[in-house]
């Protein structure tokens, strides 16, 4: 047990238990918002607490759905450190090579995946695919690079079975934890939101005890990118520049690419 142990949680919406949105739009204008905003919280707090009773020392719990303001924070274990709001033009803000690992709670799989509940990649209105160097990445991905990058590995990851599916994939070495069953864009058979929670708690602390087999996820840099959009005309105004701030070059009317020199640059 490490007693100066410290992790990071980020934490979305869309992954948690019981939540499915509503056809046609986003999560925060459906009528499922305002319980995902509260399970995620009960589900990071159900991670946060299994890191404190397995020792850690510091758990910062990061908002990072939409503007960084959903989740009911009164509803985390009171040691927790709170992340939240938006301005950082980076992810994972404040993260170095201190942490012991970071954990993904209620994120959701990336644009384009099949049958998978609220997938997308950033925007749902904005982006068919994000490719880094031949690989199609998601958020989960390049939060996990972003972690990386500083030798810090993506240890738990909890969202449906089909994010669940790409997170073994990309981290082999991760525990995870299925919530629910997705079954289409708006539907999916899923966990009772307690056990859930419970099922949380229970997958952290096995994700600690094999703490020493962890690796950090890297995307090698420099980063090849292709960014495709669903209209022209958002990609024909998009505001992308390469490593020699030159604009991203326009393929097909929907594809920007360009070279960049580091992780951070996809979000300056």
């Amino acid at each position: 047990m490490n007693r100066k142990a410290r992790f990071f949680i980020g934490v979305d919406c869309e992954g948690a238990a019981c939540v499915v949105g509503e056809p046609h739009k986003g999560l925060k204008d459906s009528v499922n918002y305002p319980f995902a905003a509260r399970q995620a919280a009960l589900e990071a707090d159900a991670a946060a607490r299994a890191l404190f009773d397995w020792g850690a020392e510091e758990v910062i719990v990061w908002d990072n759905h939409g503007s960084g303001v959903n989740l009911d924070y009164s509803l985390l274990d009171p040691r927790c450190k709170i992340l939240l709001g938006s301005g950082c033009k980076t992810r994972f803000p404040g993260i170095d090579g201190s942490f012991d690992g970071v954990l993904f709670i209620g994120y959701h799989a990336r644009e384009g995946t099949s049958n998978a509940v609220l997938a997308h990649t950033y925007s749902s209105l904005a982006f068919q695919s994000y490719q880094i160097n031949g690989m199609e990445v998601g958020e989960m991905e390049i939060d996990g690079a972003f972690a990386g990058k500083h030798g810090v590995p993506v240890i738990f990851v909890s969202s449906d079975d089909k994010c669940v599916s790409q997170a073994k994939e990309r981290f082999p070495w991760a525990e995870t934890v299925t919530t629910k069953e997705s079954l289409g864009w708006n539907m999916a058979l899923s966990l009772h939101p307690q056990a859930a929670a419970d099922a949380i708690y229970q997958g952290v602390q096995k994700a600690c005890a094999r703490l020493s087999q962890m690796e950090p996820f890297e995307i090698k840099e420099p980063l090849s990118v292709a960014i495709r959009f669903k209209r022209m005309d958002d990609a024909a105004a998009a505001s992308l520049y390469d490593r020699e701030r030159k604009p991203f070059a326009l393929l097909d009317g929907f594809t920007r690419t360009g070279v960049l020199d580091r992780l951070e640059d996809l979000f300056l």
